[in-house]
């Protein structure tokens, strides 16, 4: 089974960059669609970037698209998310997940345990 180690989060002020990692075991890479989902108290869950295991297609919300990056390093088994111009909008918990196939299409079915983001 896969399993899902996030770290990076923190405190930053509004304007700057944080970059996210999370370490893939279980499986490899390539056959998952990897990528983060954030939530802030009180609100659902939100897709925020993902990449599907062949590493030729992304995905951003909209309210990040531009200033996130998704990636990944198969040989060090970890997935990323460079983020840059935050804003206080995107404080939350930030959760690496793993879905059943490489495509993205199929939603997520494995998450890590999450590691805090915040910007003031």
């Amino acid at each position: 089974d896969v399993q899902l180690v996030e770290s990076g989060g923190g405190s930053v002020q509004a304007g700057g960059s944080l970059k996210l990692s999370c370490v893939v075991t279980g499986d490899t890479l390539s056959r998952h669609c990897l990528g983060w989902s954030r939530q802030a108290p009180g609100t659902e869950r939100e897709r925020v970037a993902f990449i599907n295991g062949d590493s030729t297609t992304t995905n951003y919300a909209d309210s990040v698209r531009g200033r996130f990056t998704v990636f990944k390093d198969n040989a060090k088994r970890t997935l990323y998310l460079q983020m840059n111009n935050l804003t206080p909008e995107d404080s939350g918990m930030y959760f690496c997940a793993s879905g059943p196939l490489r495509t993205c299409a199929a939603l997520p079915n494995t998450w890590g345990q999450g590691t805090q983001v915040t910007v003031s």
